[in-house]
């Protein structure tokens, strides 16, 4: 299944089938789609298209998860974008009661060319389109699917750089753990001495015991400033990442908290780093993870 984007842009059309005598008809269905926490579907139709509203929604529903959706429906008739020729019983009916209200009050004035077209839209879906309608915004919405399909694959061609990226820049690192260890422990050590052959305790102390309390606080100290454990999280972090990247679909919301996982790991890295060359290692790695965030925050 491919990861798909939030990102995309989709047009299609459907004619209607013409009724004898009848002006050809064409509804448009325009998709746009950002990225959003959830579905968020904005519906741009002509008032007596309202009808159909539940039936797109259910659609749109069907096709997207996530995002922030917006879909238009117009209608293209007889040349005009919008413009359905009125009927000659809409026109008598019309005229009829024209005439009626001029009887009683002849100062009122005729109506226009745009009052009798805006009299003569139905509040309902003209006759036989309302199919038609489905169907451009179904078709609509593959082409949108389909262009959110290519966004999502460069979206994950880009994350599995930097899964590289970071996967490199934890080799670097693993290596650098013991040396770093071994050497802030001597340096430890070392401190100790100093500070016990400074002050009077130091003489009531046995050697023996001097030695093994040296030993047990370099210990300690010594786990404070290992990071393999970090390390140890953050590649299996990115083994998920992986995996869920092969897989596909909706993963957008994993991705995020994972990538947040990663941003922990890549902090308590640069806070327990006793080495410079740690420490350059974590600000390359957090480059590197904010890059993903941004990204993330695209994919469905």
């Amino acid at each position: 299944m491919p990861v798909y984007s939030m990102t995309g842009f989709a047009a299609a059309a459907c004619e209607a089938p013409a009724a004898p005598g009848a002006s050809p008809a064409t509804v448009s269905a325009e998709l746009r789609s950002v990225n959003g926490r959830f579905l968020d579907l904005s519906l741009r139709l002509p008032d007596e298209w309202r009808a159909l509203e539940p039936a797109l929604r259910e659609r749109v529903g069907e096709a997207i998860r996530r995002g922030k959706v917006e879909l238009r429906l117009s209608l293209q008739q007889g040349g005009a974008e919008g413009l359905a020729q009125p009927s000659p019983e809409q026109l008598n009916r019309l005229a009829r009661l024209e005439a009626h209200v001029q009887a009683w009050l002849p100062q009122a004035q005729s109506l226009s060319v745009a009052e009798v077209l805006q009299a003569c839209r139905g509040s309902s879906v003209p006759a036989g389109l309302a199919e038609t309608a489905l169907e451009a915004t179904a078709r609509g919405l593959d082409a949108l699917r389909e262009a959110r399909a290519r966004e999502g694959q460069r979206l994950a061609a880009l994350l599995q750089e930097r899964v590289l990226g970071l996967r490199e820049l934890a080799a670097r690192a693993q290596p650098l753990v013991p040396q770093v260890v071994q050497r802030q422990q001597q340096r430890f050590l070392e401190r100790w001495h100093e500070a016990l052959a400074s002050t009077a305790s130091a003489a009531a102390l046995p050697t023996q015991a001097q030695q093994e309390r040296a030993l047990g606080e370099a210990a300690a100290y010594a786990l404070r400033i290992d990071v393999a454990e970090e390390l140890g999280r953050l590649s299996s972090h990115l083994a998920e990442i992986e995996r869920l990247l092969n897989t596909g679909g909706e993963l957008g919301k994993r991705l995020d908290f994972l990538i947040q996982e990663l941003q922990r790991e890549a902090n308590t890295l640069g806070s327990k780093s006793a080495a410079l060359e740690l420490t350059g290692i974590s600000v390359e790695m957090k480059v590197l993870i904010e890059q993903m965030r941004e990204q993330v925050q695209n994919i469905e």
